[in-house]
């Protein structure tokens, strides 16, 4: 859990006063809330919504294991996350999700622990946004490429992801195998760990590379959640809590419009080839 789990405890900067915070607690190995729970939370939602949301952590007791931990602090975040959409609560683009599992500061009382805080700016710090977030303006310019799918590279077989990227072009497109998220969810399983550090280390190997990350999901006649771009973000966001530069990351969410196969898919196989994360070399 090395690397791919840093971005669990360092994704977001530390912001200035005028962030605001707001907690909902959870009952003993549970990831949706209780009907008391959602009442405060529907409250909150009434009264913020001109408000953005910039930050959703997630947290756990110590009671289990550590990856089981793991994936049910992410299952609150992502709860909560479906919830504040639904309810057209405004959330900022590049806003930041940490699933802290049991690996925080403990309060002695458990049910302290078990709980979702949402990070937020008041509908009337928006205009300093950028500033109590502490990013500077950055301007980038790629220029326009033109695609290449990865079958016309002809890439040697068994090639590694390093190998493909020391060979691709600009413009190539390169299917990241063995990412995984949760159905109907931006949430990465924990399976996917090789597959981003691979991915880490390319990126960090090559310096200069700027890329684009494209989602693509399956089975589905339209994408009505945008699914496939937040889980084109989420894996910006792994990238950017191991180093890699955010300018450097694009993205994009295709939905279903650049199938392998014709949808509705004719077997689970098939799903899969649809069901992918590309990246797209804009430049080297």
């Amino acid at each position: 859990m090395k690397r791919f789990l840093i971005f669990l405890f360092f994704v977001f900067p530390f912001f200035v006063s005028a962030q605001e915070e707001f907690t909902v607690y959870f009952e003993s190995n549970k990831h949706d809330l209780s009907k008391k729970q959602i009442a405060l939370l529907n409250d909150w939602m009434i009264g913020n919504k001109e408000s953005k949301v910039v930050a959703i952590n997630g947290f756990t007791d110590e009671d289990g294991t550590n990856a089981h931990n793991d994936t049910l602090s992410q299952r609150r975040v992502d709860f909560i996350y479906n919830v504040i959409v639904k309810n057209h609560i405004k959330i900022r683009g590049d806003f930041k999700t940490r699933s802290f599992g049991e690996e925080h500061n403990q309060s002695k009382i458990k049910s302290e622990n078990r709980k979702v805080v949402i990070h937020y700016i008041l509908a009337k710090d928006l205009a300093r946004e950028e500033e109590i977030l502490g990013i500077k303006p950055v301007q980038s310019v790629v220029a326009e490429v033109v695609p290449i799918e990865e079958e016309d590279m002809h890439f040697p077989a068994n090639a590694t992801l390093e190998e493909k990227v020391a060979l691709a072009k600009p413009g190539t497109r390169i299917v990241i195998k063995n990412i995984f998220f949760y159905q109907n969810s931006f949430g990465m399983m924990p399976t996917s760990k090789p597959a981003m550090d691979e991915l880490i280390d390319v990126m960090l190997k090559n310096s200069t590379m700027v890329i684009e990350v494209q989602g693509h999901i399956c089975c589905v006649d339209a994408d009505r959640r945008n699914l496939s771009l937040e889980r084109a973000k989420q894996v910006r966001r792994v990238l950017e809590s191991n180093g890699v530069d955010q300018k450097r990351v694009k993205v994009k969410g295709f939905g279903i419009s650049h199938p392998k196969f014709p949808i509705p898919e004719a077997n689970e196989e098939q799903a899969l080839a649809n069901r992918r994360v590309e990246i797209m070399i804009l430049s080297k």
